[in-house]
């Protein structure tokens, strides 16, 4: 159980390499250890109870405990000069879509950015498989009933993705715009993919999501001629959460203002192996 929102483990975690035959390489193994990034690690399993300051103090454990794994996530990165991105959004958003053209459009373009994925869902294959059928390596983490990943998820995962030095992986979080925001994955930044259909009053919301985002992609701008969506008033809202935030529109699926997207990739991964 998540002492920080509630959801629960006891589904089982399961991380699937889809290139394994059979995708014989499923682990329903919550509490297994590994020879992985930050594999000394031992996992607290203490309930809350009823008292709040109880539920406070297990919240900041499981917090902190998270955190120290996503650090040594984020070393093992850097050890390999690799970026990492969370993306991050609702259900819907077109994360998948966004992925799928991202990977095929920059190989065809020169194949500059090497992308391997980590795909996160409660359950099912179908985005990994998605994935894979664009000829990209990736990793399925269904999190059963779990809202989240968390740094020990994406660290079992990295182990089986084995990702090239200088490359970029893309961590597609589970669908949700709460829980994933308090969760630090070891990752380089943070990207969070928002459609025009979900209504430009988001980012007040659910504010903490907006506010960890290092760049805001607005998907799906070709609906919004048949939408009621304000984009200078979800801009504003953005940037009264975090200054600076740039937002880039997009079409994932008309290919409009990607390549935008690609030169950010690019310039963050430029930056990360120098």
């Amino acid at each position: 159980m998540c002492a920080t929102c509630g959801c629960s483990d006891e589904g089982g975690v399961t991380v699937t390499d889809l290139d394994a035959p059979g995708h014989g390489h499923a682990h329903p193994h919550p509490h297994q250890h590994g020879d992985g990034p930050g594999a000394d690690h031992d996992h607290d399993q203490r309930q809350p109870d009823p008292h709040q300051d109880r539920m406070i103090q297990l919240e900041q454990q499981v917090l902190a405990k998270n955190d120290l794994l996503a650090e040594r996530n984020r070393g093992w990165l850097e050890a390999r000069e690799t970026l990492a991105i969370n993306l991050m959004s609702s259900p819907g958003s077109g994360k998948t879509t966004l992925l799928e053209r991202t990977i095929r459009d920059t190989r065809d373009t020169g194949g500059d950015l090497s992308i391997s994925v980590i795909e996160g869902d409660q359950a099912t294959l179908l985005d990994a498989d998605r994935i894979k059928a664009t000829g990209c390596r990736v990793i399925q983490v269904n999190t059963g009933a779990g809202c989240h990943l968390d740094a020990d998820m994406v660290r079992r995962a990295l182990r089986s993705l084995d990702p090239p030095v200088g490359s970029v992986v893309v961590v597609e979080n589970v669908g949700n715009l709460v829980c994933p925001a308090l969760f630090d994955l070891g990752e380089t930044a943070r990207v969070v993919v928002m459609s025009v259909t979900e209504g430009h009053d988001k980012p007040l919301k659910y504010p903490h999501m907006f506010r960890t985002a290092d760049l805001v992609l607005l998907n799906k701008i070709d609906l919004l001629p048949y939408v009621d969506f304000d984009v200078d008033a979800f801009g504003l809202a953005v940037r009264n959460l975090r200054p600076g935030t740039h937002i880039q529109p997009v079409s994932a699926s008309k290919g409009d203002g990607m390549d935008a997207w690609y030169d950010w990739l690019r310039a963050h991964r430029v930056t990360r192996i120098r």
